[in-house]
């Protein structure tokens, strides 16, 4: 896998560091997740039960839910860089 973006935001490398650590993935690195690649289905092979522990930790981190629309969630898991415009349209929200 290739390093960071030079483009990757802040905030989607605070989400790979996240992932890293609520996941306990003990082989990957944050700079080893590419922002725009699929986070399930792809190099992390992570499953559904990962889907509810990264959830639950971005809910502790920044506040955000799941819907109970499974399609959207589908859509704001499909990468780190979705999952940031997620989280960055909730602040947006907030603030």
């Amino acid at each position: 896998m290739r390093c960071c973006n030079v483009d990757d935001s802040a905030l989607e490398l605070e989400i790979k560091g996240l992932i890293v650590s609520a996941l306990r993935l003990e082989d990957v690195s944050p700079a080893d997740i590419v922002s725009d690649a699929p986070i399930f289905g792809g190099g992390l092979a992570l499953d559904s039960i990962d889907a509810l522990e990264l959830g639950v930790a971005l809910q502790k981190k920044y506040g955000v839910k799941m819907t109970q629309d499974p399609e959207e969630n589908k859509r704001h898991f499909a990468s780190v860089r979705s999952l940031a415009a997620f989280v960055a349209s909730h602040q947006d929200q907030k603030g």
